[in-house]
């Protein structure tokens, strides 16, 4: 997510979060039917900003199953998750800091009273700079899993590109990072920042087995965080080939980080380009 990467540590307690994958990673069942979709509301954070209930009505319409939230823009936590409830939308995970340090009791209470279960956050890019950087960022989200645990949540990991370009002595600082974090943290792999950062974000997908939960898709030049996305098919991704990379993967999450296409169309373009080719599920049929 482009403009946000930059400003996660201001945003500590203002997403909503209700998972609805019960259990870990690890006992994840082996699916027989393609994911379902949902939408990461960073897409919308605009819209969502002047009229979050609104926006939720038409990501409804669309026909995702689900919402991946970000922010509550002033609503209490309660509240959109009647709304949720009211539309027919579930919760499939939440972006949410990860609970360490002296922010983790608020963070983890409020999630708690949601009734949240799989809270996914990132590292910082000057974090990947160094072995150390790497090793303090471990320990926090190492943290932030013990600390979750006490409440029944898991904690998740969410990529941009600096994990991949940032290399030591041949080892792509994201694979050190995995190597460094609790085996229970669950990896959501954006596919495109994946692939900005210089690798095959289907090889990577498939790397991770069980551990995968959750991937991004979106389409675009894949050439640096200012980059605006595009209907898939009209950028560099292979988005047929990552989204069948891993047959483990239990959410086709969409986002478009920006845009110089309507955003609601261009959200739409995307459900149907899913749905229709049968790579996800959703609540509104398409034709194929």
């Amino acid at each position: 997510m482009a403009v946000r990467q930059f400003s996660r540590r201001s945003m500590l307690m203002s997403a909503a979060a209700l998972a609805v994958l019960p259990g870990t990673a690890q006992a994840s069942p082996k699916r027989c039917e393609p994911a379902p979709i949902a939408l990461q509301m960073w897409s919308l954070h605009e819209q969502a900003e002047q009229d979050l209930m609104g926006t939720l009505a038409r990501v409804a319409e669309i026909g995702y199953v689900a919402i991946e939230s970000y922010e509550l823009y002033g609503h209490s936590p309660k509240a959109v998750k009647a709304r949720l409830t009211e539309l027919g939308l579930g919760l499939c995970s939440s972006h949410a800091p990860f609970p360490s340090g002296s922010e983790a009791k608020a963070i983890l209470d409020q999630y708690a009273e949601l009734g949240a279960k799989t809270l996914v956050w990132s590292l910082e890019p000057e974090e990947f700079t160094s072995l150390d950087g790497i090793r303090r960022g471990a320990a926090r989200i190492n943290e932030a899993v013990a600390n979750a645990a006490a409440y029944g949540m898991r904690i998740g990991y969410h990529n941009h590109f600096a994990e991949f370009r940032n290399k030591f002595n041949g080892r792509s600082a994201y694979k050190i990072l995995l190597s460094e974090l609790d085996p229970s943290v669950v990896i959501e792999l954006d596919t495109y920042w994946a692939q900005t950062g210089g690798v095959d974000p289907k090889a990577v997908a498939a790397s991770l087995g069980k551990r995968l939960e959750y991937i991004h898709i979106k389409d675009g030049p894949a050439k640096g965080m200012d980059d605006y996305m595009v209907p898939y098919g009209q950028g560099v991704i292979d988005v047929d080939g990552v989204v069948k990379a891993n047959r483990s993967v239990r959410w086709n999450i969409v986002e478009m980080d920006r845009s110089h296409y309507e955003m609601y169309g261009l959200l739409r373009s995307c459900y149907d380009y899913l749905v229709g080719r049968g790579l996800a599920t959703g609540h509104r049929p398409v034709p194929a």
